[in-house]
């Protein structure tokens, strides 16, 4: 899978243990940066990874702030992304597995490398569910999302 990478300045630090875990599990990384621990404004990373995922440069995108709060709101004002917060296990594959999410946000300043590569782990493996319901509900966002 090819996978487009972000942090701001805050997420920059396990942005980078990010990266290696993402090839480690064989896939390929697309890094928007940033590339140091120079201030820069999270909306310009998010909209540089969000493009990535709509075009189809990529099929995820992961995306470090503080809090991940921060990118998770930029990520969702771009139409055609879902994006969330993860700091669970649990939340990781299930945003996926039920909501077709696309960009998962992680808070650098919540959660350590270790707990990290787990959430990876477990976004990168999990795939949409063909239940009837998740799909349905899918297609309601997508149907907002055209509403503007």
């Amino acid at each position: 899978m090819r996978v487009v990478i972000g942090s701001d300045h805050a997420g920059w630090p396990l942005k980078n243990a990010v990266v290696e875990h993402v090839r480690s599990l064989g896939h390929e990384v697309i890094d928007v940066g940033s590339f140091d621990d120079k201030p820069v404004d999270f909306p310009d990373i998010a909209r540089a990874l969000t493009q990535k995922v709509k075009s189809g440069e990529a099929e995820r995108g992961i995306m470090v702030c503080g809090t991940g709060v921060g990118a998770s709101i930029a990520a969702n004002k771009v139409k055609g992304i879902r994006a969330a917060v993860c700091h669970d296990i649990h939340s990781a594959h299930q945003s996926v597995e039920h909501d077709d999410v696309n960009v998962m946000c992680i808070g650098a300043k919540i959660v350590g490398a270790w707990l990290a590569q787990d959430l990876v782990a477990s976004y990168l493996s999990a795939e949409f569910s063909t239940d009837e319901d998740c799909r349905r509900r899918v297609e309601m966002l997508h149907a907002m999302d055209a509403e503007g």
